[in-house]
């Protein structure tokens, strides 16, 4: 009966109603629907599908509303007035200004230099210096000098620039990974108003561009991912993909710390494969085709970027430059003005050479006629980085007893291994000499001292003979294995009476050796540092046709490998202690800043946004115990990850984590100089991460509470900017605001440096040359938990602070004693508060003609006298250094007689009588001096660190009685 029952017709609809659609049949769906199986459907669902909702995917599966286009529009212009604000102060250097605009002024002059950074960000600034006008004749000397004829707002930009982007990329990433619009915005705001990033950016360093390029890699990567899981191999997913890659070249093209970048998108990469792996539905050909191209776009794309920023350094820096010589002789002869002429290549009795050192690249072997101040006083003997006619030197036979022979006429006789041989100057005529005198640095029993010895006709002695002997030749040339050939015999000389041998390393003479490296006779020689060749030869008795031989111009690969060999090997040796410097462990805690500029009683100085670090600290650690304490739960059998809401959160914030985790540890495995900026890229993932924690938090509540709770933490985030902003923007600040806000002791920014009152500032210009107030001393360190304090002495406008006369290892160059780069990070003696100190960069040193700007050859002048005294003290926690102190058994300001117009003030000595401890390395000290002096016009408290302590103030009180009371 049932077979016969038909289906009812659903009712008309009433007059002038449209008629209603027709039901599908759940049983079988419409043609024109899409149909899903169960596993499609799922999928659907966690892309946010509902049912009957198109799949209309965007690109990246970020979806943007017309409001969130318009918030993010308001979001760059607060990113805008908050880095661009104040921009073109200070008009002078600021830290590493110091290093980076110089190397702007190379690139823009075609002058070779190194650094130990890789070139795009430079290269960045360097166009923007470039397209306004910059001719790069300006020198960024020292921190402090006022720019002149520099487009140094449009460098400025640059950073400042990228810093403003990096605000919305923020936003778009946690919006990619699926947050919702008020976590997106509460961390881009977050990073808006983070005060060390806005210091940061403000400026002409590199830290910017490269937190940039890591910003823009992790949502470059997100989206990406994104596109994996909805649709792989399509042209969409190529391109985020490629400039994923792209990306990644970009930020290890700033800064090798974009290799951590590269870390971070390698786990993400293998944990993606491996689930490929793991799913049967992926039939092994599809699985290779993502393995390739992941490989191409996230390995080869990145290696060509790189490679492409060294080749346009290469193309800019075409002509010879004081960077010269920290690379080979082959790469130095790829430079304009640093070509060599085909030379001999047969070398014999008579011949003329110019011996180079092999392992140091330290130059030439050299001698002038300056003497030794100690030793034997005879003539100076060192390695000398350019040519020179005093690079020099006639071989003769040393065995030849007779004096009958004359290499003159003499048919020629080759130089073999074994021969006994002379070396004379020919500038001089003096025979290259060693003897049982200690060298005047290296003096220690198994170094003998090398000196040039003899007179015009004489004949020489013993100590002038050399033994030669071949350590090996150039596969090349098979004679060059049983003689001496031009370029290609790799020698050693040992001494015939002693068997030391001739001997080289990275150690230079003080300034009376005009900073040359050392020569010395190595009876323990280690054989890199005690190998020589001949790099030209000319004979009166060779014919113009006879064998010549040249260098091998490296290619573009082979200058790219050695200069990262370079790179490398520097950045590595970078361990000297900064003033300012940090380590890793004290980061999150933002234990301490940098100091940047001090000028006219204002300050910029790194340090973080205390309520956005610390919060993103939290986070941190709470995802690491939430995430241990579900794995605790997993084992005793708890199914958690059942949960979607788990695993989602799961995945986003471990990405994010291991993201933080990949740029912060590694740098527990450095012995190098590090500092507070280092931490930067770590921040940005820990900013990420404490929004997907907030995301996480206010998931059950209302949109308008989740809102709210928002404005809060944004409203305590601006709070904190703004009370820090002077410290930012270098602008007035008084002494009770800034003792308010140092909440540690470490925080060393000096609230004695600012005025009393706003009132105050309003007779006080921009940015003077020269601070108006004398500072005797300023005390660094003395934190409870482990840096002591150092007490350091400062100069007046009459006698300005010399570190080469306070300190004494210093290493700088003498072509910089009068008036040169002051401010060279080779200076690693302690500096206070107010002398800001750039970054250390070794290549940032003058290899020029040292000599030559001393005028005639004139010894250098005496330095400032000073008193200095070894102590032991722990720096930074680690173990005891010997650092001197300046003033005896604490520190002697300068005295001076000050006459005032009334001729009222008499005479004044005023001696500190506390004990303070250095606490940064610095070299052995020097014999105690009368300590300078200084004027005692105007009061000097102590330093920042050390205003707390009771000794301080006594010595304070001691040493202005009349002020103190005030």
């Amino acid at each position: 009966m049932s077979g016969h029952v038909r289906a009812r017709r659903p009712a008309s609809p009433p007059p002038g109603a449209p008629h209603a659609a027709p039901v599908a049949s759940q049983r079988f769906p419409h043609p024109r629907d899409d149909h899903l199986d169960a596993d499609e459907r799922r999928a659907a669902a966690s892309k946010g599908f509902a049912p009957g909702r198109s799949k209309q995917y965007p690109s990246g599966g970020l979806s943007l509303t017309g409001g969130e286009v318009k918030l993010l529009f308001f979001l760059v212009l607060v990113a805008a007035g908050v880095r661009l604000f104040r921009l073109s102060k200070p008009n002078s250097v600021v830290f590493d200004e110091v290093h980076f605009g110089k190397f702007a002024s190379k690139y823009i002059k075609t002058q070779y230099f190194v650094d130990v950074h890789p070139p795009l960000a430079k290269l960045m600034i360097t166009f923007a210096a470039f397209v306004f006008g910059y001719d790069g004749q300006f020198d960024f000397k020292d921190i402090g000098k006022i720019y002149e004829h520099v487009p140094y707002v449009a460098m400025r930009m640059v950073p400042a620039t990228l810093g403003v982007a990096t605000v919305p990329l923020a936003y778009l990433t946690l919006r990619a990974l699926d947050c919702r619009a008020t976590t997106a915005l509460l961390a881009s705001l977050y990073i808006t108003f983070e005060n060390g990033l806005v210091t940061q950016s403000r400026h002409i360093l590199l830290d910017s561009p490269l937190i940039f390029f890591t910003a823009l890699t992790t949502f470059f990567w997100c989206g990406f991912s994104n596109e994996d899981k909805h649709r792989p191999l399509t042209s969409s997913w190529w391109t985020w993909l490629t400039l994923t890659g792209l990306s990644l070249g970009a930020v290890v093209s700033c800064k090798w710390v974009g290799l951590f970048t590269i870390a971070t998108v390698g786990v993400s990469t293998i944990l993606q494969l491996w689930n490929l792996l793991g799913d049967l539905r992926v039939p092994p050909k599809l699985f290779v085709r993502h393995f390739l191209a992941r490989a191409i776009c996230l390995i080869a794309v990145p290696m060509v970027f790189y490679m492409a920023m060294f080749q346009i350094h290469f193309l800019i820096l075409e002509n010879s430059g004081d960077g010269d010589g920290f690379m080979s002789s082959e790469f130095q002869h790829t430079l304009s003005g640093r070509g060599m002429s085909d030379t001999f290549a047969d070398i014999g009795v008579g011949s003329q050479v110019t011996i180079r050192h092999v392992n140091t690249q330290g130059g030439y072997l050299h001698s002038h006629i300056h003497t030794y101040p100690g030793g034997s006083k005879q003539q100076q003997v060192t390695l000398y980085p350019h040519r020179d006619s005093n690079n020099d030197w006639r071989i003769f036979n040393a065995s030849d007893h007779s004096g009958d022979s004359d290499w003159t006429s003499d048919p020629l006789s080759y130089i073999t291994a074994g021969s006994r041989i002379k070396l004379r100057h020919i500038v001089t005529e003096k025979h290259l000499h060693s003897h049982d005198h200690r060298p005047p640095v290296s003096d220690v029993d198994f170094q003998n001292e090398v000196s040039a010895y003899g007179l015009p006709g004489f004949a020489g002695d013993g100590n002038d003979d050399w033994y030669v002997e071949i350590d090996h030749g150039d596969k090349r040339d098979k004679e060059s294995k049983n003689r001496l050939r031009t370029l290609r015999t790799i020698f050693r000389l040992r001494h015939a009476l002693t068997g030391c041998y001739l001997f080289s390393h990275k150690v230079k003479l003080p300034d009376w050796g005009f900073e040359q490296q050392e020569v010395t006779c190595n009876k323990n020689a280690v054989r890199e540092n005690s190998l020589w060749y001949v790099e030209t030869a000319q004979h009166p008795a060779l014919p113009p046709d006879a064998p010549k031989v040249n260098y091998k111009l490296p290619g573009f690969f082979g200058k790219f490998w050695e200069l990262q060999q370079v790179m490398w090997t520097t950045n590595a040796g970078l361990t000297d202690r900064h003033t300012y410097d940090s380590r890793p462990d004290s980061w999150p805690r933002l234990r301490r800043g940098i100091n940047f500029w001090v000028k006219e009683h204002r300050q910029i100085y790194l340090i973080g946004n205390p309520v956005v670090w610390w919060l993103s600290t939290v986070a941190i650690l709470a995802y690491a115990a939430v995430r241990g304490f579900l794995i605790l739960r997993a084992q005793r059998g708890y199914r958690d990850f059942d949960n979607t809401k788990v695993v989602k959160y799961d995945s986003l914030c471990g990405f994010l984590f291991v993201g933080w985790a990949l740029h912060y540890f590694p740098f527990f495995l450095m012995s190098r100089q590090l500092f507070l900026h280092h931490y930067f890229p770590a921040l940005y993932f820990g900013i990420l991460l404490t929004g997907a924690g907030f995301d996480l938090v206010t998931l059950t509540l209302r949109p308008k509470i989740r809102l709210q709770i928002a404005a809060v933490f944004v409203i305590l985030a601006i709070w904190q900017f703004s009370r820090f902003s002077p410290l930012a923007y270098g602008t007035p600040w008084t002494k009770s605001k800034c003792m308010s806000a140092k909440v540690f002791k470490t925080w060393d920014f000096s609230c004695n440096d600012f005025l009393d009152e706003y009132s105050q500032y309003n007779h006080i210009g921009g940015t003077p040359l020269k601070s108006q107030v004398p500072v005797a001393h300023t005390t660094v360190g003395g934190e409870v938990d482990g840096r002591p304090a150092i007490v350091v002495p400062h100069g007046d406008d009459k006698e300005p602070f010399n570190p080469n006369g306070q300190l004494s290892q210093n290493n700088v160059d003498p072509a910089h004693a009068d008036g040169g780069d002051k401010s060279d990070s080779e200076t690693t003696g302690v500096r206070g508060e107010n002398v800001p100190e750039p970054g250390r960069n070794v290549f940032d040193k003058d290899e020029g003609d040292v000599k030559s700007k001393k005028g005639d050859h004139e010894p250098p002048e005496a330095l400032p006298t000073t008193t200095e005294k070894d102590i032991l003290a722990v720096a930074g926690g680690g173990g005891g250094v010997a650092a001197p102190i300046v003033g005896g058994t604490g520190a002697e300001p300068r005295k001076d007689e000050v006459k005032d117009e009334s001729k009222k003030e008499t005479e004044a000595e005023v001696v500190a009588t506390t004990t303070e401890e250095a606490t940064t390395t610095t070299a052995p000290s020097t014999k105690e001096k009368p300590a300078p002096e200084v004027p005692e016009k105007k009061p000097v408290p102590a330093g920042p660190l050390g205003e707390a302590d009771l000794e301080a103030k006594i010595a304070a009180e001691e040493l202005f009685p009349g002020e103190a009371r005030r």
